[in-house]
């Protein structure tokens, strides 16, 4: 009987121990190289290749331990690729914790109403928290790689700011924008007025991204959609700059000179009626529902002033006096 209870005395102190050890190992502060310690986990990896990433980055915490208590949680399948950043004060559970939510640290890439789908490349390329798997492909292998069924990139990704964990690939952010882009050109449609002289949502999104380049005041904006809508309606040629610099491509030295003006390419307004082939930057949703409903007016020319805001005109007339009043002065 004796023996009995002395052996049960120690399974309970072994017990106790061992609840201890766990609490103590679990909740203890974890010494690190750095404060903060940054480390990523790569897609697919195991519990044990995440643990050892994070050994290597200057955590003491051995690998075969974080592994172990990933294992006796049942959380050893549920960690998520990503990159981390840690602070002193971090324990084994904790980080355990951060792995499993998928806690990562997250960096913004902001795309600009109005920038073309060469400088959003750019952007991207030189974004150091990007991933840049998208930076020797063409532009039809990128479109290709999130899915979309398009000819021609310009203008199909919604100009916002995008959140993503650091280390993300490029193509996640692309991805959501082109996905962003869909339902709010849809939304434009559905809400655009019946009379309008475009005869489908890419035409819409053509016409949202000559007005999004067009406009330098955003008051302006519905007015300067009604300009373009109501030389449309008329056949006039739309005449408008940013789609013979767009047309330029590379060649547009940031001077446009009247033989740029005379020489035809697909999107110079000036020698071909309609719309271009294609959107020449990211229209915003203030555009695309300007161009959905853009105010009653007889409006059918305007000129800067200088200071961002535009003269409108009615007659070629009153547009010839403004623009020798505000460019030729």
């Amino acid at each position: 009987m004796r023996t009995f209870k002395f052996v049960l005395l120690l399974v309970i102190l072994a017990f106790v121990a061992a609840i201890v050890g766990v609490s103590w190992f679990t909740t203890r502060h974890l010494p690190m190289r750095s404060d903060p310690t940054s480390f990523s986990v790569p897609t697919g990896a195991s519990l044990r290749t995440a643990a050892q990433v994070i050994q290597s980055a200057g955590i003491d915490l051995p690998a075969w331990q974080l592994e172990l208590l990933g294992r006796v949680l049942g959380r050893s399948a549920k960690i998520k690729a990503g990159s981390y950043e840690v602070e002193d004060g971090l324990t084994a559970l904790g980080l355990l914790n951060k792995l499993t939510r998928g806690d990562v640290t997250q960096a913004e890439l902001v795309l600009v109403e109005g920038k073309t789908f060469r400088q959003l490349r750019t952007l991207m390329n030189e974004h150091p928290d990007l991933a840049h798997d998208s930076q020797k492909l063409s532009d039809m292998q990128v479109l290709a790689r999130i899915g979309a069924k398009d000819g021609h990139p310009e203008g199909l990704f919604f100009p916002d700011t995008y959140l993503f964990g650091k280390g993300s690939s490029d193509f996640d952010v692309l991805r959501r924008a082109y996905k962003a882009m869909q339902p709010k050109l849809a939304a434009a449609w559905e809400k655009r007025e019946t009379t309008l002289p475009v005869k489908t949502p890419y035409e819409m999104l053509i016409l949202a991204s000559i007005v999004e380049k067009e406009t330098g005041l955003a008051a302006d904006r519905p007015q300067v959609a009604a300009v373009f809508v109501n030389r449309l309606r008329r056949g006039m040629l739309l005449q408008t700059d940013p789609t013979v610099i767009y047309g330029l491509g590379e060649r547009f030295d940031g001077n446009l000179r009247k033989i740029d003006l005379q020489t035809d390419t697909p999107w110079n307004t000036y020698t071909r009626p309609g719309l271009p082939p294609t959107p020449i930057a990211m229209p915003g949703m203030a555009s695309l529902l300007a161009v959905a409903k853009p105010p009653p007016s007889d409006m059918l020319y305007f000129v800067a002033r200088g200071d961002g805001s535009s003269e409108f005109s009615a007659t070629l007339d009153e547009h010839n006096s403004a623009v020798a009043k505000y460019q030729k002065r």
